[in-house]
């Protein structure tokens, strides 16, 4: 199993808009192959960040599934939005 961390910090006042649009974009995260599990976060001391919670079967169902989001143009139209690069963080559990 692998687990990705996922740190989005947003430009500061726009953490909401992003928030509210993300849950119809997580149902297709979650019937992507592979993916086990998704929880996104809002984090209660930094208003500008949200972090994502993603269990995958592999490094490479998450990596696939990362293309497939370049390819739609999703990540593209994020970095207006965003104050800084995604950080995203691989696990795995031992």
């Amino acid at each position: 199993m692998h687990t990705v961390i996922v740190i989005m910090t947003c430009k500061p006042g726009l953490r909401e808009g992003i928030a509210e649009s993300l849950p119809a974009s997580q149902v297709e995260t979650r019937a992507f192959e592979g993916c086990l599990l998704l929880e996104m976060y809002l984090d209660q001391d930094h208003p500008d960040k949200i972090m994502m919670w993603e269990k995958w079967e592999s490094r490479a169902h998450q990596e696939k599934y990362i293309a497939w989001r370049m390819e739609t143009g999703m990540l593209e139209a994020l970095e207006p939005i965003l104050a800084e690069p995604l950080e995203v963080m691989h696990y795995s559990s031992y």
